[in-house]
């Protein structure tokens, strides 16, 4: 399916402030639908220039109110239509003016009422929006209906006049409160002449008992405050004024409320503005509940790479005083190991994600393993390991430390030391190989058979924690180990 911008481009000759335009309105006119109780489509004339004539009109978007029932059940997103199959477009279109006057029609078992609002920008219709409501829902609405539907026509006016949407506004996001959620209705004083119960519930949470129409919405906010927020730049009274669209959060001990304000025009007068409230109570508690959670598992791999490391330097100390070079150098590896898997909860306690950056941890195994030889290795890696879960990245961690460790102990090449690794990734599939250019392998070599503790570990780990596999070959003068394994 073609994107919004992919059917104006094709259909059309706009430009890019007005696609940037239509893309705008479609962002934000949930809104438009919600208050009108109405499905909403957008038609753009369909022709090769400014001087032609629209051939016809394709439907760029639609969308259904959360206020009332769907009149379209089906997409529409494509349908195109000649000129003068739908008269009250083409009109709205020619004119540049609303049309609210047409008569019912029978859409399947519904009397549908069509209603065409051009959208201008700078003096140049763009598109039409028509707006299809069930007209038995219009006879006795309520007055909640009826203050929803004079909103809604002063917004749709706004849009034919090219002042809505409001360019670079903040409610295009789908975190911004919806009409549901409560609206207030203000007049060009700021003072509150209708509030919906949903808003009335909200403000209620936070403290306000009293009646609320009749009271300046920026008085009710700022009696409230007792200084508990944080310090703001300006006052309530300025910021509910509803002279400029505005995002505020209001936040009690008893909840949290989303605060939109969006003024309304006609022309060059600003007539009033509606707010919208959100109570996002629930939502902070989650936020903040999640932020613990977080913590508390960074503080958990830090205590657990504190812990590894302790018991890293306790093997070493012991190392140390053995005598026996056998079991020395089992303490060396032992500590080796443990080290590697610390890198792991290093990483995950000074990040946010869940998942391990591997890169990082591979470039201090790495360094580890060379600072420890005491001959010159060149070094190199090819390709990106890219993020694991903790799982994936603590047997990783373990099967390439083993790996190195076995190239630079038995891999050495008295012409130069070569140490490479290559990362392959195609699509979740990973192949990592660790090049040395040693002496090579006994042709009756057997990885499933070696003595080698290292090997076995890594062939262990491979197997049951990557669901891999793993094998050694000799390549020309190269022996390479490959490790096969899905990523996350």
């Amino acid at each position: 399916m073609a994107t919004l911008a992919e059917l104006i481009t094709e259909n059309s000759s706009l430009t890019t402030n007005e696609v940037e335009h239509l893309a705008e309105l479609v962002a934000e006119w949930r809104l438009l639908a919600d208050l009108s109780f109405a499905d909403l489509l957008l038609w753009l004339p369909i022709r090769r220039d400014e001087k032609s004539w629209p051939q016809g009109h394709l439907v760029i978007a639609q969308i259904r109110p959360t206020t009332a029932a769907t009149v379209f059940s089906n997409d529409l997103v494509g349908s195109q239509v000649n000129w003068g199959v739908r008269p009250l477009v083409d009109q709205a279109l020619s004119d540049g003016e609303i049309l609210r006057d047409a008569k019912p029609e029978l859409v399947g078992q519904l009397m549908i009422k069509e209603e065409s609002i051009p959208v201008i920008l700078n003096g140049k219709t763009l598109a039409v929006i028509s707006r299809h409501r069930n007209s038995e829902l219009m006879r006795q609405p309520s007055k909640l209906e009826l203050n929803y539907r004079e909103i809604a026509h002063k917004i749709y006016k706004m849009v034919a006049e090219g002042t809505f949407p409001i360019r670079n506004s903040l409610y295009s996001s789908e975190s911004a409160p919806r009409v549901g959620d409560g609206l207030i209705r203000l007049d060009v004083n700021g003072t509150i002449f209708f509030a919906s119960p949903n808003a009335r519930s909200a403000l209620s949470r936070v403290g306000f008992q009293k009646e609320l129409e009749g009271e300046n919405l920026g008085a009710v906010f700022a009696s409230l405050h007792k200084g508990e927020n944080l310090p703001t730049d300006e006052s309530w009274q300025t910021s509910l004024s509803g002279k400029s669209l505005r995002r505020a959060e209001y936040e009690s001990p008893a909840a949290v409320i989303d605060i939109l304000v969006i003024p309304l025009t006609e022309g060059n007068d600003r007539i009033g503005a509606v707010v919208l409230l959100h109570n996002i109570t629930e939502l902070r508690n989650r936020d903040r509940a999640l932020i613990t959670k977080d913590a508390t598992i960074k503080e958990i791999h830090h205590r657990v790479k504190n812990n590894l490391q302790t018991v890293s330097a306790l093997l070493r100390l012991q190392s140390r005083r053995v005598t026996d070079p056998i079991a020395s150098e089992a303490l060396s590896e032992a500590v080796r190991r443990v080290a590697s898997i610390a890198l792991v909860h290093e990483t995950l306690s000074n990040q946010s994600s869940e998942f391990v950056e591997f890169d990082q941890v591979f470039e201090q195994i790495v360094k580890n393993a060379l600072d420890l030889n005491t001959r010159k290795i060149e070094f190199k890696k090819v390709g990106v390991f890219g993020a694991f879960d903790s799982k994936t990245a603590t047997a990783l961690s373990l099967v390439v430390t083993e790996l190195i460790h076995n190239a630079l102990e038995h891999g050495l090449n008295e012409s130069g030391d070569q140490l490479t690794v290559e990362v392959v990734k195609k699509q979740n599939n990973y192949q990592v190989n660790v090049c040395d250019n040693g002496s090579g392998l006994p042709s009756e070599f057997n990885i499933e058979k070696s003595a080698n503790l290292g090997l076995q570990i890594a062939t262990t780990l491979t197997k049951n924690e990557l669901n891999g596999s793993l094998d050694l070959i000799r390549v020309g003068d190269l022996t390479r180990a490959e490790i096969s394994f899905s990523g996350n």
